[in-house]
């Protein structure tokens, strides 16, 4: 039987074509077919929130392959991702190409590995129309948000401002803790520590407070009246140990990844962010070609909130610990969800792991970039850690009496590492080895050290911080965190600083007109409220139309106040400093379609327009940069056209633009591509670089020579063989 499979991802496609055999046919539809128009709103209210699907702009090569390569197969597969918008793909493919929906078409699989891939294949089912209904509900939700009230804010404020269902709830937490900062009454607060000297050992001793009827009674120090009074109390040269406690204390390890917390870790400890560790995670899950294997997929699924791991893989984990480390260093861990958030886990996949341990870091260094490398050894050592021993710590706590003024002192030694052999990404703080002491001995105070303080406002959010405050919350899926992120700062409603968030005027002023008209859509608890209505939808369990139906009865009647009472708010352009050199105004600075440029404030009788920083906006494309994941931007250069990152100057990524002809490779079949070298001089070279290596410095043809057969190029427009020693 000939079989066709169909995944989203060309990537995806190539790794799973190198698994199965010559039987299958695998193809991408790269990403979705259908969706709802940009240009329209595309939803039809009153024949009960209708959705008017339509096939995406450029889409339209790749579903006639996909139809030429159904027609000839006898079995068609549908294997997208293993969630909601996975199973809409498959929905929409199968509308698209016509296959029967009633049939088992859908196969699903949680890591592109050879028994993975095979398994599924077996064993497909039917498209999961509960899930599917799940996926539209959200994209009814979210465009009846973003259709309805982003025009109000470009009719009332300023042209190009948006607002999300999520996106907005995201802003608002980011403003409201701004808003707690700038509350903030910082509070007078004093500490008073002693350096105190044990054998040539220096080690600091805190004050407390004093006993009570026997019991320690802690103080805090309020005033520099206060502290001037425990001074004058205390000696300065000598201090008393009169209480020694010694304890254990365990670390134990965190549990395997799911996406949010990969996120978290990942800005913590490799300075990502989360739209760049979403991209390089899809990478290793989609496949990376390894020395000697071909394409191999390394991590699971990569868009979960469940901290399940399959008995394989624990067993696996068990093995290799045993193997590489010992028993000791093994212990079987089983991880749950907060009780608070236990029900609200969609636990259809596992954790984020690697596909199998044996592909250490270390083995596969070569074969990875530098951030896919740093990710994956990311994942593969918490997925290790999380099945091994609690790290053990001896702790010693020392009181200290001097004239009836109680300091305390203590020190904790790292004695059994546990996880940390693996897992070296710890907060724990170890300290050197504290000095043996008996009661009643006397030692020697070297220093006497007080200090005032004020107590802090609350910490900005970082991405990270808000990641975690998002998925307490219930506030949208872990898929959603990144483009969130992404979309905040790119409609500059908040700005980022040494990877703190601030909200910007616009935002600000957003969110109040939001807090004031939309209160409903930008209530936290409203919005966790309905990601749990689209759970129970994808459970089977409620319509998905009624779920849109009772959220719009309260929306539409926000919408009808907002647009009759909310007032215009007039933005004025920022002033630049250069003049208009047709009418002498000082010129303002716009944003545009590609950037922002400088234009005439006499407009229309002026309409003189001139770059910003004598540069061409760049156009914008829906190309991502492989390096840190930002958009990339079509400019010009001393050979054509080129795309390069928007992150620029942080990110300097640049890449060609690969423009081909509609000749086949005379190796491969690809199509050839027109490229330069650095000198500037063009040449021909397939478009499957590197794996097809063909170049040409003539443009090829799909001409035959008439005399010998081989394939002829074009030198100065005029048909050559490319046989030497055929002279036609």
């Amino acid at each position: 039987m000939k079989n066709l499979l169909i995944v989203e991802s060309p990537a995806k496609a190539k790794t799973i074509r190198d698994i199965l055999g010559s039987n299958y046919t695998v193809k991408a539809s790269v990403g979705h077919i259908r969706d709802l128009p940009k240009s329209k709103f595309g939803i039809d209210i009153d024949n009960n929130f209708e959705p008017n699907y339509i096939t995406i702009r450029g889409k339209g090569d790749i579903i006639k392959e996909l139809k030429k390569e159904a027609k000839k197969a006898d079995n068609v597969l549908l294997a997208t991702d293993p969630d909601r918008e996975g199973e809409a793909i498959s929905w929409h493919l199968a509308k698209i190409l016509n296959l029967d929906e009633s049939k088992e078409i859908r196969i699903v699989f949680n890591e592109i590995t050879k028994d993975a891939i095979r398994n599924a294949s077996k064993s497909p089912r039917k498209i999961n129309i509960d899930l599917v209904d799940a996926q539209q509900a959200r994209r009814v939700l979210d465009r009846l948000v973003g259709y309805k009230i982003s025009p109000l804010l470009w009719k009332k404020i300023k042209k190009g401002l948006s607002a999300g269902r999520v996106q907005s709830v995201a802003l608002k937490l980011i403003i409201d803790r701004e808003r707690e900062i700038m509350d903030f009454k910082p509070e007078e607060y004093w500490t008073l520590v002693l350096e105190i000297n044990k054998s040539k050992k220096k080690f600091i001793a805190k004050y407390v407070g004093f006993f009570e009827n026997d019991k320690l009674k802690k103080v805090k120090i309020k005033s520099q009246d206060e502290i001037n009074k425990i001074l004058e109390r205390i000696d300065k040269e000598k201090i008393t140990v009169i209480k020694i406690d010694k304890s254990k204390s365990y670390s134990k390890p965190s549990p395997p990844f799911t996406t949010s917390s990969l996120q978290q870790e990942a800005i913590r400890r490799l300075n990502f962010t989360s739209k760049k560790t979403m991209m390089v995670a899809q990478q290793l899950y989609e496949g990376v070609k390894i020395k000697g294997e071909g394409n191999v997929g390394l991590v699971t699924y990569i868009r979960t909130d469940s901290f399940r791991l399959s008995d394989e893989a624990i067993n696996n984990a068990k093995q290799y610990i045993l193997s590489n480390y010992g028993e000791k260093y093994y212990k079987f861990r089983v991880y749950k969800k907060a009780k608070k958030n236990e029900n609200k886990v969609q636990d259809a996949h596992e954790a984020i792991r690697p596909t199998s341990l044996l592909l250490s870091p270390e083995k596969l260094k070569d074969s990875l970039t530098s951030d896919q490398y740093k990710l994956y050894s990311l994942i593969w050592k918490r997925a290790v850690a999380c099945q091994m021993t609690d790290a053990e710590y001896d702790v010693t706590k020392v009181l200290f009496n001097n004239n009836d003024n109680i300091f305390e002192s203590s020190g904790k030694v790292l004695v059994f590492d546990g996880f940390r052999t693996v897992y070296g990404y710890t907060d724990e703080k170890d300290e050197k080895m504290f000095p043996e002491m008996t009661i009643n001995e006397v030692l020697e105070i070297l220093k006497v050290i007080p200090e005032q303080h004020f107590t802090q406002p609350p910490a900005r959010y970082t991405e990270a911080s808000l990641i975690k405050d998002l998925e307490e919350k219930g506030i949208g899926r872990p898929s959603t965190y990144a483009p969130t992120i992404t979309t905040i700062t790119s409609r500059e409603y908040v700005a980022k600083e040494k990877g703190y968030l601030f909200p910007t005027d616009m935002g600000f002023l957003v969110t109040e007109m939001m807090e004031k008209y939309f209160s409903k859509i930008i209530n936290e608890k409203f919005t966790a409220d309905l990601e749990d209505h689209l759970d129970d939808v994808a459970n089977g369990n409620t319509n998905w139309r009624s779920v849109i139906s009772d959220f719009y009865k309260g929306f539409k009647i926000e919408l009808d106040i907002a647009e009759n009472d909310m007032k215009e708010i007039e933005i004025k352009d920022e002033v630049s400093d250069v003049k208009c050199e047709k009418c002498g105004e000082f010129m303002v600075i716009k944003s545009g379609r590609y950037g922002k440029f400088l234009a005439c404030p006499n407009y229309p009788d002026c309409k003189n327009t001139k770059p910003l920083n004598g540069k061409e906006p760049a156009e914008e494309t829906d190309e991502l940069c492989e390096k840190c994941g930002s958009k990339m931007l079509k400019r010009k250069g001393k050979f054509g056209e080129f795309l390069a990152c928007s992150d620029y100057p942080k990110c300097k990524n640049t890449k060609p633009i690969i423009k081909t002809i509609d000749i086949p490779c005379p190796q491969c079949g690809n199509k050839i591509a027109i490229k330069f070298t650095k000198a500037g001089r063009r040449f021909f070279g397939c478009s499957n670089y590197p794996d097809c290596k063909y170049i040409s410095w003539f443009e090829p043809t799909d001409k035959k020579c008439p005399n010998c057969g081989e394939l002829m190029v074009l030198k100065n427009n005029i048909p050559t063989c490319t046989n030497k020693k055929c002279k036609k």
